[in-house]
């Protein structure tokens, strides 16, 4: 099959597979995994560069679900990628299993809990920083988040940051599928005023047909290849796709489908695809070696400001250790 109908398939496949494990656990949100899906097929079937057996390097990409409660969708990915079975899927939420409710570093592709909204965002905002001014390699950071999530103040001072470091190693993929846990979300599928914030904040903002592959595809490609500042996808997607019985209603949100037999069916029965994720083709580049520390001092009695000593004192740290990374409130 071409790589647009592997796509398809592949979007298709990941709501079953998300419809199969919610209906194992007898839990999940398998509504909010079946908006994304699409997004996700063409993300690591042509964007995402990961060597799954070296999951701490540095040169890989990371891929951040800010939207956490939608961790059915990144184990079906998984599944996809070959790194855990069709068994395993189905232990969702069991107990003793490492597929929690939301995707913990219990996994071992998984660099940061997340399920609490607001909060992915600003993670890839340090995951960027750190690939492009202490790693300097041209890891991509890709963090999908939900439209909910988009009332949090949290996010938007990550696209602030962002945008002031110039992070154009970042792509935000906003799944607008319009509906929360409680009906529509503030803004609803408006994808201007999503776009007109996001550039208002100084981002390369693209509005996109959510379960349109070819567009996908395009607007990714468009987003590596923006130089200088982040770049934003607002996907106008439904939430529940595929499903009459739920796609585009309210009162979802966090529920397994009743008929899951009568689901899968729908969405054309199980599937088998696998994908080969690329892997990086850089190699991380070597740390400078510690150097002496070579610490200020002063003569006793003399006045010196709490703050110049303590610079001075960071300074020196970060001139002997370049892995010394200084937070500032």
């Amino acid at each position: 099959m071409s790589a647009v109908e592997r796509r398809r398939e592949l979007g298709q496949q990941f709501r079953v597979d998300s419809v199969r494990m919610a209906a194992a656990a007898n839990s999940g949100h398998p509504t909010s995994a079946m908006s994304a899906a699409d997004l996700l097929a063409v993300l690591v079937d042509g964007y995402l560069r990961y060597d799954f057996s070296q999951p701490k390097s540095p040169a890989n990409d990371r891929l951040v679900f800010s939207k956490g409660h939608a961790s059915v969708l990144l184990y079906a990915m998984y599944r996809a990628a070959g790194v855990v079975t069709d068994d395993e899927i189905l232990t969702y939420r069991k107990h003793g299993s490492m597929l929690e409710g939301h995707p913990t570093p219990l996994i071992p592709w998984v660099d940061v809990a997340t399920g609490s909204l607001g909060q992915g965002l600003p993670i890839g905002v340090g995951m960027a920083l750190a690939a492009k001014h202490l790693e300097h390699l041209p890891t991509r950071v890709w963090v999908l988040c939900g439209d909910s999530e988009m009332a949090e103040g949290s996010m938007w001072e990550a696209f602030e940051h962002a945008a002031h470091y110039g992070l154009d190693n970042l792509t935000a993929i906003i799944d607008v599928n319009r509906l929360g846990q409680r009906g529509e979300t503030m803004v609803g599928w408006n994808l201007d005023v999503y776009a007109a914030r996001a550039e208002a904040f100084g981002w390369n903002a693209i509005e996109v047909d959510g379960h349109d592959v070819e567009a996908i595809d395009e607007a990714f490609s468009r987003a590596v290849a923006m130089a200088g500042k982040p770049t934003v996808i607002v996907a106008h997607t439904l939430k529940g796709r595929g499903v009459a019985a739920v796609e585009n209603q309210n009162g979802w949100h966090g529920k397994p489908l009743e008929d899951p037999e009568g689901a899968i069916a729908e969405l054309g029965g199980l599937r088998d695809i696998r994908i080969e994720v690329a892997k990086p083709d850089v190699e991380p580049v070597a740390r400078p070696a510690p150097s002496k520390l070579e610490l200020p001092r002063y003569e006793l009695g003399t006045e010196v400001a709490t703050r110049k000593a303590y610079g001075d004192a960071l300074a020196a740290l970060g001139t002997a250790r370049p892995d010394v990374v200084a937070l500032d409130g």
